[in-house]
């Protein structure tokens, strides 16, 4: 807001300075008028200046809060995640800078990142629904059976989680023999790409939302198929977090919108939509710990958030075998 203010400010003064200079040429113009457009002038330059100073401070003030918590986030997330595996998911247009520093802070709070699983704009096209299908019913186990009606991608999500997931603490970390046949049948459709060991089982995942809304008439779509592919891990391991800022969080068509607009998602799977402030990268943390524990909360600053972080629990029991939300 004081940004924009301050924006107001400058461009009045600009075109009014403009103005009185065209005045001046004319000798219609009085005294009187004249005094009254200088101090005129010469008070918004003054507020400009003013409004400056308050960015500044402001801007310099969320610079040190955010240095203070990123000097404190070991501290505030050691052990949180200990003996738990991690996949980290990542949608087209999220941040990497967002997934990088997120990355940094699961390790210090003692997980174990399996991999990462970068899906494509490909995976996202309705028009390619006929390929997914087609993948599915190749690699699919002999014994899934899917809903009667089951939706393209709400099969994809089913096949994925289970190749990628466990609720199994003891599988934790352990190749599934499965897994490298389905990851390589989906990259090679180019509909997603890996990165390090995601065919070792992870108990829980964080998954990267675009930081725009989707747009157009499939929007909705592509945004369901986000959800549906969290709502598939969080079914097939200990519990999923969504993470996006920006207009992701709370514009039509966004990913986290659509988790938090849909009642049983949002009972579900978590989102968090501050992970570009090092304290929403400690919330991200916190949410994970309460998926593990058969939780699920809407977290951080935009429409549908139920509250900044998850409530701190009076003790850190070691991982056990309880599912996700």
């Amino acid at each position: 807001m004081i940004d924009f203010r301050y924006h107001l400010v400058s461009i009045v003064a600009i075109f009014l300075a403009l103005a009185v200079g065209i005045v001046l040429g004319t000798t219609l113009l009085q005294e009187p008028a004249l005094k009254s457009a200088e101090e005129l002038t010469a008070q918004l330059a003054k507020t400009k200046e003013e409004l400056r100073t308050q960015v500044n401070l402001l801007q310099g003030r969320e610079a040190g809060n955010d240095a203070f918590v990123s000097e404190l986030t070991p501290k505030l997330v050691a052990g949180e995640l200990n003996g738990e595996h991690v996949l980290l998911i990542e949608a087209p247009g999220s941040s990497s800078a967002n997934r990088e520093a997120q990355h940094q802070v699961l390790l210090q709070a003692g997980a174990a990142i399996t991999g990462r699983v970068t899906l494509t704009d490909k995976y996202l096209d309705p028009a390619n629904a006929g390929l997914i299908d087609g993948l599915v019913n190749q690699l699919k186990p002999a014994d899934m059976v899917f809903p009667e009606g089951a939706a393209t991608y709400d099969k994809a999500s089913t096949l994925l989680a289970a190749t990628l997931m466990t609720t199994d603490q003891g599988q934790a970390g352990t190749a599934n023999q499965a897994t490298a046949a389905v990851l390589d049948g989906f990259e090679t459709g180019g509909l997603l790409s890996v990165d390090d060991e995601p065919k070792k089982r992870a108990t829980l995942a964080v998954m990267f939302a675009p930081e725009e809304p989707f747009e157009g008439k499939y929007a909705a779509v592509q945004a369901g198929a986000l959800a549906s592919l969290a709502g598939g891990l969080d079914a097939g391991g200990k519990g999923t977090v969504m993470t996006g800022s920006g207009s992701s969080a709370v514009g039509p068509g966004g990913a986290l919108t659509t988790v938090r607009d849909d009642g049983d998602m949002a009972k579900r799977v978590s989102t968090v939509d501050t992970p570009d402030m090092p304290a929403g990268q400690i919330v991200i943390v916190y949410a994970l710990r309460e998926q593990a524990r058969g939780g699920v909360g809407q977290y951080g600053i935009g429409a549908g958030a139920s509250g900044p972080m998850p409530a701190l629990p009076t003790s850190s029991p070691s991982p056990s075998n309880e599912s996700g939300s």
